[in-house]
């Protein structure tokens, strides 16, 4: 076999057009220490707060502590396969998250990676986890609505596009039913939503995903979940990508909503991190900068200036309490930090008040402004009743011989307290809510027996979609009540032809 020179030297050439004289540099570090989560690696000493950085088998981290001797880094994922002595590489980029319409309909890890099973998501849109939050002259007033289809929370405690409104209360009181409601209820109302679950079991997140699933809600929402099996990082940085994907969004002229289910294990996994990593604890073995990392990830949530495209993304925090105790340090914290408060109270969940939102120590500090101009009509002197109600309520136990003034209180109050509860699941549009609190208001409600009440409620809507939909139309369009006394005739001959248990038992017993 001959060898031709022309060949080898036209081989040669062609290897020499394609050499590149680029030396690639990679500064890398050694981990001096693994466990719990946390590596601590020498060598790094250009690394960057919050970089993310790779270790030798492939799994990332995040730099968080930098020493002057070392730096002290939260593993995102299964750190059994790094060993003392393994090399760690710098990536220089600060963590990021996939982001984008992609995502919708999608269940994710924090670090934007699927864990629903249907396959890769392609988009190859980042963001940052971590970014400040828009100043002052960025910003405007909130001044649009943000309808949860609860009744008691948007006549008593509206929420605004913009607003950062806290769900507060002990464990198994219905806070992620009132969040998943809320998100039940932007359906066809343009509004996307993200649902971040964290240090929850995953049978709970896969039971609320099918619950936004069986109600059309899943399509126009991302669902990121730190599990409990997840280690501490993981659960740490999970809003922080909620958030990170919500912004893509708000800045792209869109409205979001965004729940984080609940910053109480966010706050426990933080903990956990900062002792690992030697960090001095605080209150209750928190450390020092527990407030800042809540602050900073809560005012990301804003309604943005026209000249920024005018979108919004409206937080709503979850905490959980311990026998109903505000007054502990992380509520403290979160309730200074938010434009007000839900509280759901634990009694009155037990005794059937479900919603159990517990009115007097409810606030929402500028959701009012927000308000249909209908809706504050109707519900002006809704928190008053019922704070008159719960205050003679408790005295009228103690005597039977009340006048008939302080009866006539007592019923309207039960009759109140009747007309907000509401089913799970079950958001009403606004027009709905408006015209039962119209009832309520204008005295139709008190003739009616309160076991009847709710079964009214239904009927009447019923009766209203079915011959008075001009008037609901009207209520939705313009925000304001009809004018004239269109709906109080229909409100009226509906009142006069609802039947009573009693009158449907007569009836009965005379057939």
């Amino acid at each position: 076999m001959s060898i031709k020179t022309e060949e080898i030297s036209s081989l040669i050439k062609k290897q020499l057009a394609n050499y590149q004289d680029q030396v690639s540099v990679e500064e890398t570090g050694t981990v001096t220490y693994v466990g719990d989560g946390v590596a601590r690696a020498d060598g790094l000493e250009n690394a960057m707060a919050g970089e993310l950085l790779e270790f030798s088998n492939g799994v990332y981290g995040m730099a968080q502590n930098l020493e002057s001797n070392d730096v002290g880094i939260v593993i995102l994922g299964d750190f059994t396969g790094i060993r003392e002595g393994d090399t760690v590489k710098r990536t220089g980029r600060i963590m990021e998250v996939p982001v984008g319409d992609a995502l919708l309909g999608r269940v994710v890890d924090p670090l934007g990676r699927p864990i629903d099973g249907l396959g890769e998501i392609k988009t190859d849109k980042t963001r940052p986890i971590e970014k400040k939050a828009p100043g002052v002259m960025e910003r405007k007033s909130v001044s649009e609505p943000l309808q949860t289809g609860i009744k008691v929370i948007d006549a008593l405690v509206p929420i605004g596009r913009g607003q950062r409104e806290l769900i507060i209360g002990d464990r198994k009181t219905g806070k992620t039913a009132i969040a998943l409601d809320t998100i039940i209820n932007q359906k066809d109302k343009d509004v996307i939503c993200i649902y971040v679950a964290i240090g929850q079991k995953e049978s709970t997140v896969r039971a609320n995903v099918e619950t936004l699933r069986r109600y059309g809600a899943l399509d126009y929402t991302i669902v990121v979940s730190a599990s409990a099996s997840n280690p501490a990082p993981m659960l740490y940085i999970a809003p922080y990508a909620g958030a990170a994907m919500g912004e893509e969004f708000m800045y792209g002229g869109k409205d979001v909503l965004i729940v984080y289910d609940d910053l109480s294990k966010q706050a426990d996994a933080y903990r956990e991190l900062s002792l690992i990593l030697r960090r001095p604890p605080g209150r209750e073995a928190y450390p020092g900068d527990i407030f800042y990392t809540h602050s900073r990830l809560l005012e990301r949530a804003a309604r943005l200036s026209d000249d920024l495209g005018g979108g919004s993304m409206t937080a709503l925090p979850i905490i959980q309490t311990q026998a109903g105790d505000v007054s502990a340090y992380i509520p403290t914290n979160v309730i200074s930090i938010t434009d007000g408060q839900i509280f759901l109270d634990a009694d009155e969940f037990y005794a059937g008040q479900r919603p159990a939102i517990d009115a007097g120590t409810s606030v929402s500090r500028v959701g009012g402004d927000a308000q249909v101009k209908a809706m504050k009509k109707v519900a002006g002197t809704l928190r008053l009743d019922i704070a008159s109600y719960n205050e003679l309520a408790s005295f009228a136990q103690f005597g039977s011989d009340l006048d008939a003034a302080t009866q006539a209180k007592l019923s309207r109050g039960r009759h109140t307290m009747e007309v907000l509860k509401q089913g799970l699941h079950k958001p009403q549009p606004v027009e709905q809510q408006v015209v039962t609190l119209f009832a309520l208001s204008n005295g139709f409600i008190d003739k009616i027996p309160v076991d009847d009440v709710l079964r009214y409620e239904s009927e009447l809507a019923a009766y209203m979609h079915a011959n008075h939909q001009d008037l609901y139309d009207s209520i939705k369009s313009t925000g304001k009540l009809p004018e004239g006394d269109d709906l109080k005739k229909a409100v009226a001959d509906f009142t006069a032809s609802f039947q009573t248990s009693e009158d449907k038992k007569k009836a009965t017993q005379k057939n």
